[in-house]
């Protein structure tokens, strides 16, 4: 079993998801007591995401690239970044260590391409949403179509991740909002949509649509455990 390097922290919220996942998916595959070999770097959010919307992406790439050092130098054999947003510097920061780094967008369009789905609705940050470097990559690299929220629903959609769910605030109201907003997603094409950030697996999820939701923690925590324990191969 490889040992899965984590960082995380952005929120911690999610991050707890990610560690009860992994664990239970080797006990899952293993049985018996048998649990996940793990490091974890946890960041704190609230400067993290003060230079999110500062745009200070040059200093947030160099702390990344810390994390996912100090990841290497504890043990780790690959690293985990929990987070969708900052896999905007997952380039550099896997050109910055001598292991690899398992893409949450890789991991997410394995799991959607075996559904046969072309066609996706992706939730996010505005960051993860408007930016090329999640599209982009599930458009050029795995062959999806990705469909975003209009612009005032792509501002709510942004709004709650940051002022509620990463600090575990869930409400109702915005439960019904996120759920409006998937529903127009499907009724534009998507055949499923995804669940772009950490934490709205803890608001929405396969209850609330028809179509298949693809909530990036848990596969990404799943995927973490096939590639540590050689089911799952990346691809460059």
């Amino acid at each position: 079993m490889k040992t899965i390097g984590l960082i995380g922290g952005m929120s911690w919220e999610s991050s707890i998801e990610y560690y009860r996942v992994i664990n239970e998916e080797v006990r899952a595959k293993l049985g018996g007591l048998h649990s996940a070999k793990s490091v974890m770097v946890s960041v704190d959010f609230a400067e993290i995401e003060t230079l999110q919307h500062a745009g200070a992406w040059d200093e947030l790439t160099a702390r990344m690239i810390a994390a996912a050092r100090q990841v290497q130098a504890g043990g780790g054999d690959f690293v985990v970044l929990c987070t969708n947003t900052m896999h905007k510097m997952a380039d550099d920061m896997a050109a910055a260590i001598d292991i690899p780094l398992l893409h949450i967008a890789d991991a997410t369009a394995a799991r959607i391409t075996a559904r046969g789905i072309r066609t996706i609705g992706l939730l996010g940050t505005r960051f993860t949403m408007e930016e090329d470097f999640y599209k982009g990559r599930l458009e050029s690299k795995h062959g999806l179509k990705a469909l975003v929220p209009d612009e005032a629903e792509r501002a709510d959609v942004h709004r709650i991740i940051y002022e509620e769910l990463v600090v575990g605030d869930i409400r109702p109201e915005s439960k019904a909002r996120y759920v409006e907003i998937m529903q127009h997603l499907v009724a534009r094409g998507a055949e499923g949509v995804i669940l772009g950030c950490t934490e709205i697996g803890l608001l929405v999820g396969q209850d609330d649509i028809d179509v298949p939701v693809f909530d990036t923690t848990l596969i990404h925590a799943q995927v973490a455990v096939e590639y540590a324990l050689g089911e799952f191969e990346m691809t460059g």
